[in-house]
């Protein structure tokens, strides 16, 4: 009865306003939200530019510093920082061979020998398998790990340019190398084994053991810190990342940082898209809180003979309270079925693009959607029973 006392009143063009902006704003924060959901695994997962949760670090080679002669390697407090920050989880460096390195290999009659050079990094670094990866004084073989671009520009250019045969990484495995090693006055000759080839340290790797006992025993050149470190963290995408590595000075090998910058694009924009959502959903409130108190405003005499004859104003409202949760229901419900439809074709596109990417659920967008409802309803109903208390006093 109250209901229908009260209702004569409703502007059903102004409640359907406020739903079509409401509906607007809720479509705009869902989508954007679902979409960095949908696409941020893009960049995370195994197969993506950004599998891999270890970066290359150096310090910038500057004109002035090369005049100078300033050193490029790192201090042991400089290690610790780097280790201390939040987007870390360890840091191994990189150590150099203090000693002359050449190597040599026959094929079809021809010896090849070329000048190397040897870097050696913590095992747990080592993204190669580590079966047969050791060394003890004493031994004549050096398990050796070569960057798999190596063998690329080896089967790709160089051999075809001397009509050599192309190599696989099997076949190499069984080649033996003759190693030579000098320093210190001493010459010592050893083999080689190609034991394995990485994706990740763009060096030539031989076991820290083998390192520590051959600069030990051969290095002629003064013990310094380490120019390079590698570094394994969090999250690649971390842009905080970027901005340490940037104010230090510090480089990085390859395309890693790229895919922090990208995150670090796509939340920028994602943040700008949410917050026009929530703008709009903003103004579409106080649109429905205007449409309530003109409402309410119409209706003060009947409100007032209502209270005066016995009516708790908690019954008074509640007509108008239902009628707002009912509406934030309703848009809620056509929201997520925009933001379903919108999604679909997205990931229809991103499919064709990321044959990797794998759909996942719309729980984000629902629990986003059910938070903004609970939220603006619990404001609308408190805003109404204020309303109505201010009418009974």
């Amino acid at each position: 009865m109250i209901w229908k006392l009260l209702r004569q009143h409703v502007s059903v063009a102004q409640l359907v306003g406020f739903a079509l902006a409401n509906l607007c704003g809720m479509v705009i924060v869902l989508v954007s939200v679902q979409f960095y959901k949908d696409v941020l695994p893009v960049f995370m997962q195994g197969d993506s530019f950004m599998k891999k949760d270890y970066l290359i670090v150096s310090r910038r080679v500057s004109t002035l510093g090369s005049v100078v002669g300033r050193s490029s390697a790192f201090s042991s407090a400089e290690q610790a920082e780097l280790e201390e920050q939040p987007f870390t989880k360890s840091v191994g460096a990189f150590t150099p061979a203090r000693f002359r390195v050449s190597a040599g290999m026959g094929m079809q009659g021809m010896q090849l020998s070329t000048a190397l050079f040897f870097e050696s990094v913590p095992d747990a670094y080592v993204d190669t398998d580590l079966e047969g990866w050791s060394f003890s004084p004493g031994q004549e073989e050096i398990p050796i790990v070569l960057p798999r671009n190596y063998l690329n520009l080896y089967n790709f250019g160089f051999a075809q340019s001397r009509s050599l045969p192309q190599l696989s990484e099997g076949v190499l495995g069984m080649m033996k190398l003759d190693i030579r090693i000098s320093g210190r006055g001493q010459v010592r000759q050893m083999k080689g084994r190609i034991v394995g080839f990485s994706d990740r340290l763009n060096t030539i790797l031989v076991p820290e053991a083998f390192m520590n006992w051959a600069n030990a025993t051969y290095g002629d050149q003064k013990e310094a810190g380490p120019s390079r470190l590698i570094v394994e963290v969090k999250n690649p995408a971390d842009d905080r990342i970027a901005k340490y590595l940037k104010d230090k000075g510090y480089e990085t090998e390859g395309d890693k940082l790229d895919a922090g910058k990208t995150t670090w694009f796509l939340k920028m924009i994602v943040g700008i898209v949410m917050a026009v959502g929530l703008v709009i959903s903003v103004l579409s409130f106080y649109i429905l809180m205007l449409s309530i108190y003109l409402l309410l405003q119409k209706n003060t005499k009947k409100l007032e003979t209502l209270l005066l004859v016995g009516y708790s104003p908690a019954r008074v409202a509640r007509p108008y309270q239902l009628l707002t949760v009912a509406l934030n229901a309703v848009v809620l419900a056509l929201g997520l079925l925009v933001v379903s439809l919108v999604r679909s074709a997205y990931l229809d596109v991103l499919g064709r693009m990321f044959p990797q990417m794998k759909g996942g659920s719309m729980a984000v967008a629902v629990t986003v959607g059910i938070v903004l409802f609970l939220i603006v309803s619990a404001i609308n109903i408190a805003a109404v029973r204020k309303k109505i208390n201010s009418i009974s006093n």
